[in-house]
Formats: structure tokens, C-alpha cells, sequence
């Protein structure tokens, strides 16, 4: 973890301080060397940009348009369908859709199809793909997802995301066999997302055993999945030939760069670097995305409390799904309050040097989803705002 620094506070705050917080930013040169550090760990396997991470056509483009990133992975069919009306290219839609009318309006546009690939796991996708086009339309492309859960201690505990019904090779053959059979289907991908070992972190702080456990789960996962993959690629290679094989995230990507059967490797929270990625120790991104919060009030010596601040992430509630505070250096939350709708007390030596007016950063838990609470992104270059561009709430779409 690159520490934060307080000649970033100063340099940010310069760079800044014609705003009025709360706002989001993102530092262009963080964003730059999270780049570069993705592209090297992936060691030649192009990058397939994972766009809930971004969530901002701006930065997506420009994450693009560097040597090392092919292609985009939506999080919804609806999305890509946006995107595609904006010029985006070789969409994979990474979770199944059940959205009636964007299948029909996928299903009903050649370039469209062209473009985009459905996920799928279950024949009961298929029938809703044949029931949205009545017959007709185009050939619709789809990429089959396996399961890359970890089953440990004979089968008895299952550690890993549930995604894919799918896990071994004659499984997904068989699902295979079935897509290439049903006329208007075209079986081009396969996908497994190692989410044990890319959305795990390094040992928790002051834990080494759970450090240790953790390390051993990885290890031990990652080497299961990888034989396993390379045998059910192989077997749904004799079915269809595929044009590519996703695997990974930016937890994993040295890891899954490294099997033969994976053909690209999926990234996209790297580039903005969040909280949660403090905990990894195989790679150090530089924080990339930051909100700011306006100084309200001081109510007594050690705590400056900051207006607003409670976005909190997704998935299992806990402490790691709270906002980090950044900037200045050493500041923390309030165990009690942690970070609130209307209100976040600020505590530690650093809070006695603010004042009200003044600004502090703090870093979302997740990526994307700080666009989810600011319509736009003021893009930090050096000391400089060099542009402010919209995310995708500031143009008005919501896909979940």
C-alpha cells in the first residue's frame, strides 16, 4: 500500500480549492500508474475492462486507447447497449440478463449483436433470448461462465462467489453442445471469475493467522481452478471454437496471466485503486479516486466532523465496506458513528489541524460505485483540474 502522503494533501487541496465539497475527483497520474502497473502484471494477455469499476464513458475510453486494454465487460445488457450507441466495440455482458427489451433491441440490430456477447450458465437464458425475438432476429453471441468457487475439505465447504451452475468439463461441454445446437446462437467465450483469490485481500491488520489462512486458501484455490480450466476449455474447445477465454480480476491478474488456457484477463478496479485494495500485498496501485468532504464543525479538541460522507459499499456489511479517510494523513473514523448520511466525525492528531471550511479526501470502499453519488469527475493533473467529465449518473442512466 503506497501511504498517503502529506504532500498529496497539499497538492490536491491546491488543485481544488476553487470547489465546493463535496465532490469526487480522480489524480490523472495515479490513474496513469495504475495503468501501467495492470499492463505489466498482466504480461502480454490484453486487459478486458471491467466497466462497474469505471463507470465513467470518459475514463473507460481512455483506459482504451492505451496499448495492453481490449474490449469491455458491461455489468448489464443495458449498459452495453449505451455504450455501443457511443462507439464502444467487443462488449461482453458479465452477469445474465433477464431485461425482455434490451434482448429484443440486441436481437433486432446487426451491429448490435456484432458487438455484444451475453453471459450464460442455464439453458432457461437461452429460452428468454428466443422468447424476446419471436422467431427471428440476429445471431446472438454468448459466452458460457463456469464456476470457480473453491470446494475445500472434500466438498464440504464451498469458498468462492455464487455465479455459474457449471464446474467440471463435462458439464460445461454438455452446455455447450446444447447452445451450438439451438439455431440463433453463436458460443464464442467462456468465462470464470476467481473471486476467492481476485476480491481477497492480503492479511487483516493485526491478524497473521487469518493473513496465513487466507494466503493458503489462495494458493490452494488458485491451483485447483487452473487445472480445472484448462480441462474444461479443452473440452468445450472440441465443441466450439472459442475466441477467447476471461479469467481473473486485478487481485489475480499476475496469477491468471500465468495459465496458458486464459486468452485475456479481466480488470477494472486497479485503475481507480479503492479501499479495499489496501489489503493486497502482491501489488501496490496508488489511490486514483477520492470524494471530498467540507469541515462543518469542530465539536471538541481531536474530532473535526465532515458533512455527509456515508457511502457505503456493497456486499457483506462490515467495516471494509466503509469509506477510508485519506487525506490528511492519520485521520480515522469514529467506531461508533463510522461514516454517516448527514455526518462524519473525523478523529486523530490531523483532525486538530482542521478547520471549518476546510476540506478532507476519503477513499470509497469499492470503485465504481463513488459515481453512483457524484454526477461528475474532476480529473486532477499535477496541482491542476484539467477537465471535469460526467459519470454515468450525471448522463442520467441508471442500469441497477
Amino acid at each position: 500500500m503506497v501511504a498517503p502522503r502529506v504532500d498529496d494533501f497539499e497538492r490536491l487541496r491546491r488543485a481544488t480549492a476553487h470547489l465546493d465539497a463535496p465532490f469526487a475527483l480522480v489524480d490523472l497520474d495515479a490513474f496513469d500508474a495504475n495503468a501501467a502497473d495492470l499492463v505489466r502484471r498482466a504480461a502480454g494477455r490484453p486487459i478486458r475492462i471491467a466497466s462497474k469499476s469505471l463507470r465513467c464513458r470518459t475514463l473507460l475510453a481512455d483506459a482504451l486507447g492505451r496499448p495492453g486494454f481490449r474490449g469491455v465487460m458491461a455489468f448489464t445488457l443495458r449498459e452495453a447497449l449505451w455504450l455501443h450507441s457511443h462507439g464502444f466495440e467487443d462488449l461482453l455482458v458479465a452477469y445474465p440478463t433477464a431485461d425482455r427489451g434490451a434482448l429484443r433491441e440486441l436481437a433486432g440490430d446487426a451491429a448490435v449483436a456484432a458487438n455484444v456477447t451475453l453471459m450464460v450458465d442455464d439453458p432457461a437464458q437461452l429460452d428468454l433470448v428466443d422468447a424476446a425475438r419471436a422467431g427471428g432476429g440476429e445471431t446472438v453471441r454468448v459466452c458460457l461462465e463456469l464456476d470457480s468457487g473453491w470446494h475445500a475439505l472434500g466438498g464440504r465447504v464451498r469458498i468462492g462467489a455464487h455465479r455459474s451452475p457449471l464446474r467440471t468439463p463435462d458439464q460445461a461441454a454438455a452446455f455447450a453442445r446444447e447452445i451450438v445446437a439451438r439455431p440463433g446462437f453463436l458460443l464464442v467465450g467462456l468465462m470464470a471469475y476467481e473471486a476467492q483469490i481476485a476480491g481477497v485481500g492480503g492479511p487483516p491488520p493485526g491478524r497473521p493467522h487469518m493473513g496465513r489462512a487466507i494466503r493458503a486458501m489462495q494458493r490452494l484455490s488458485g491451483r485447483e481452478l487452473a487445472r480445472r480450466r484448462a480441462r474444461v476449455v479443452r473440452a468445450v474447445r472440441d465443441v466450439a471454437p472459442l475466441e477467447f477465454v476471461n479469467g481473473g480480476g486485478t487481485g489475480s491478474v499476475e496469477r491468471t496471466a500465468k495459465e496458458e488456457a486464459v486468452t485475456e484477463i479481466a480488470a477494472g478496479s486497479g485503475l481507480y485503486a479503492p479501499a479495499l485494495f489496501s489489503a493486497y500485498a502482491s501489488f501496490t496501485p496508488r489511490p486514483a479516486a477520492l470524494f471530498a468532504l467540507p469541515v462543518v464543525r469542530r465539536p471538541r479538541p481531536g474530532i473535526a466532523t465532515a458533512l455527509g460522507g456515508g457511502y457505503v459499499a456493497s456486499g457483506a456489511p462490515g467495516p471494509d465496506r466503509l469509506p477510508l479517510p485519506h487525506l490528511p494523513p492519520g485521520l480515522t473514523l469514529d467506531a461508533r458513528e463510522g461514516a454517516g448520511e448527514v455526518q462524519t466525525p473525523l478523529l486523530g492528531e490531523a483532525a486538530d489541524r482542521l478547520r471549518v471550511g476546510d476540506v478532507v479526501f476519503l477513499r470509497h470502499a469499492k470503485a465504481g460505485e463513488l459515481c453512483e453519488r457524484f454526477d461528475e469527475l474532476h480529473l486532477v493533473r499535477g496541482d491542476q483540474v484539467v477537465d471535469a467529465v460526467p459519470t454515468y449518473r450525471g448522463e442520467a442512466p441508471a442500469f441497477l
